[in-house]
């Protein structure tokens, strides 16, 4: 095939067990297990042609972003093993997200994902053989994993796992492996409302806050409690015990930043209306008996997850007692989604 096109769009997820420190090819030191959105999505449409003395262009919303492009770029040079036809095309990527990125939503998760599935279904088209479903999303989530070890988890909706553990005898570090089928009726609709304190990019990078664990002190015993937790996490899904969940899933967010706070460099990703937003939270979820959770990514922004049969009064607490603390009063309503849709 001389010339062609395709595009998907892909989901970020929210890690409800956190990966962070990395060793190898984009090996996790730690099993991870994740909630895949429905609304914070990338959407990349993937364009290739024979090859010519341009091998990439790739636009973000509109514009060249180089750093963008140059991650883009490494991430092909990295596939051309497994992928031998990227030697023979010249590519053209545009890509956008419904949300704002660099800004602890897993944006790299959402992208790389949505890059992936294109790459696989490009596969496909030049070489003529088509994949089973399964194999295909497999075959996906291994490549995803190379751009961005979230985004592996983004290939499968609802609940995934990454990281292999005793805990789960079908998961993977070489891909995510989908955990929806065990999970408790009360998760498979739970809802995640982001709280947008910050829209600002990120000092420090996750790359960067994952190189950091190579000789934090704390990392063994990191290592060990997110073993455990997710052991743990796995029981609670099955099990649908609310309070479990919210013990385990602030526990992990908090772990996370505090290992970027004792790190050498030491860096904060937090804002003071994140800590001010979290203790009204705690404080709400203690007079009211409402079973809500937060948990965090790679930085200031909270995910407040709970169950749909509590919406309505979770919006009125939102509206009014948090929205004074975010960014122009924002926040995004999300919910357990279904995975990536292919749109061309």
């Amino acid at each position: 095939m001389n010339k062609g096109t395709v595009a998907w769009e892909s989901p970020s997820n929210i890690a409800l067990i956190k990966y962070w420190g990395k060793k190898g090819r984009q090996y996790p030191c730690n099993p991870s297990v994740s909630m895949t959105l429905k609304n914070a999505v990338s959407r990349t449409c993937l364009s290739f042609t024979e090859r010519n003395q341009e091998w990439l262009t790739f636009e973000f919303e509109g514009k060249n972003v180089g750093a963008f492009e140059n991650r883009i770029q490494n991430f092909l040079e990295e596939l051309k093993d497994e992928l031998s036809f990227i030697n023979d095309y010249t590519f053209h990527i545009k890509s956008e997200n419904t949300f704002p990125h660099s800004t602890g939503i897993a944006s790299s998760a959402s992208a790389m994902s949505s890059l992936a599935m294109c790459l696989c279904s490009m596969q496909e088209q030049v070489t003529g053989k088509k994949y089973e479903k399964d194999e295909f999303l497999k075959k996906a989530s291994y490549i995803a994993r190379l751009g961005s070890g979230s985004a592996s988890r983004s290939i499968y909706g609802s609940y995934a796992t990454w990281g292999k553990s005793n805990a789960f005898s079908k998961a993977s570090s070489d891909y995510a492996t989908p955990f929806s089928k065990y999970v408790h009726p009360i998760f498979k609709d739970y809802q995640d409302f982001i709280l947008i304190v910050s829209s600002e990019k990120k000092k420090v990078s996750s790359t960067v806050g994952h190189s950091l664990m190579k000789h934090h002190p704390f990392a063994e015993a990191r290592y060990d409690q997110a073993h455990d937790n997710f052991e743990r996490m796995l029981g609670i899904l099955r099990s649908g015990d609310l309070n479990g969940f919210i013990e385990v899933l602030e526990n992990e967010a908090l772990s996370l930043h505090g290992l970027m706070m004792n790190s050498n460099p030491s860096f904060t990703l937090l804002k003071p209306n994140t800590l001010l937003a979290i203790e009204l939270i705690r404080d709400y979820r203690e007079t009211t008996k409402t079973p809500i959770g937060f948990t965090l990514d790679a930085g200031p922004n909270i995910h407040l997850m709970f169950p749909k049969n509590e919406l309505s009064v979770v919006n009125k607490f939102v509206d009014e007692e948090l929205k004074h603390l975010l960014e122009n009063g924002r926040y995004l309503k999300d919910e357990t989604g279904l995975g990536p849709k292919q749109i061309m």
